[in-house]
């Protein structure tokens, strides 16, 4: 017998690769079982969502469904898109109710919240992970119909109700295993990096991120006196200019627009990360013990989610942050001269280090998905 599984998410990067770290360990689960499962993942039927899970390997069909944003501002798409959210709950509700899966795992996202509906209508049980520190509004909305909710952080359970206390576990965020075992050389012969300087990597997300793309062009003389820069821009919307690097930059500088099956590689390889404090990077970061600069995307755009995550790390001493005002050209430089000091670089790395160097997520929470299917 197959049981099928299903997973939804998406909308980006961070909803996605958490989840196909689940997926990935719960068919190792089903395989050491001797049991067989089809793992089935609901996302956006626009979008990245289908291009990034149909490469990984990791799931069996992906099917798409039309989905609204969940907006916390007024805006007149607000109209539409409700219209759109209540034809992706009836579209789920026919795929769920012919595919029958012995559960659903969500991995957040807006596009997570018409299958949510459609399997608590339906009875089919529900786990929903929230990576940030902050519940964002579908874990809030997917919270009502699950019967697990599972964290990273434990602080996260104070933003639930008394109601909720029975249903949270927290797991802390899953990572691709493929992290747990990196070779820095081969990172190093990817990149073609020379002995000497440090290596700083620069992310800004899956699609890129147009103030940290600004900060490094503006002052990429500065980075590549001290550093081997290696910059993974985004694609087109990141407000990248490639006719903009100035020459001098050459052998000290190269910029990527994604790097996908390199980079636990190319991270392991890198000595420092200024990054977006998305929780994917985050943890990826932490699990090789990296010492971090994040500016954090924060404004009337957000609810602050990024800036919530920088604070935890900051605050344990894994890096440092640039919020707000503070993501300038003279902030970034003063936080990048203090990690040159090789010895407060590695404490932070250590210290991230610890974070990361619990129980592996993505296992916990496969294990915890596959007692549903399975109880003992």
């Amino acid at each position: 017998m197959t049981h099928n599984i299903v997973f939804t998410g998406g909308g980006t990067g961070g909803h996605i690769f958490p989840g196909l770290a689940v997926a990935d360990e719960l068919r190792q689960l089903f395989e050491n079982s001797g049991k067989k499962c089809s793992i089935i993942w609901i996302g956006s039927s626009k979008g990245m969502d289908r291009s990034i899970i149909e490469k990984s390997g990791s799931v069996d069909v992906f099917y798409g469904v039309p989905t609204g944003k969940l907006r916390r501002y007024f805006s007149l798409e607000n109209l539409v898109d409700v219209f759109r959210i209540i034809g992706g709950c009836i579209a789920s509700f026919f795929l769920l109710l012919r595919l029958r899966p012995a559960v659903v795992f969500s991995k957040g996202g807006f596009v997570s919240v018409p299958p949510c509906l459609a399997a608590g209508l339906l009875r089919i049980p529900v786990y929903t992970h929230e990576c940030d520190f902050s519940p964002g509004l579908a874990t809030k909305l997917n919270s009502r119909v699950a019967k697990k909710v599972l964290l990273s952080y434990p602080e996260t359970a104070s933003y639930f109700g008394e109601k909720f206390k029975g249903k949270i576990e927290v797991t802390g965020n899953p990572v691709r295993s493929i992290f747990y075992h990196t070779n820095r050389e081969k990172g190093r012969q990817f990149l073609g990096l020379q002995e000497g300087k440090p290596v700083l990597l620069v992310l800004g997300g899956s699609s890129g991120a147009r103030q940290i793309n600004s900060l490094v062009l503006d002052n990429l003389d500065f980075l590549t006196a001290h550093f081997q820069v290696v910059h993974q821009t985004g694609g087109e919307k990141s407000g990248f200019d490639e006719e903009s690097i100035p020459e001098v930059s050459t052998g000290v500088y190269k910029h990527y627009s994604f790097i996908y099956n390199e980079m636990p590689d190319v991270l392991a390889a890198a000595d420092l990360v200024l990054s977006r404090s998305g929780a994917n990077s985050l943890w990826e970061c932490a699990v090789l013990g990296k010492a971090m600069v994040l500016v954090p995307l924060c404004g009337s755009g957000t609810r602050g989610d990024q800036v919530e995550n920088a604070h935890f790390f900051v605050r344990a001493g894994a890096g440092l942050e640039l919020v707000g005002e503070e993501a300038d050209s003279q902030h970034l430089q003063q936080a990048l001269t203090k990690m040159l000091d090789e010895n407060f670089r590695k404490e932070c790395g250590a210290n991230a280090l610890v974070l990361g160097s619990k129980q592996r997520p993505a296992k916990k929470i496969a294990e915890t998905v596959f007692k549903e299917v399975f109880p003992q």
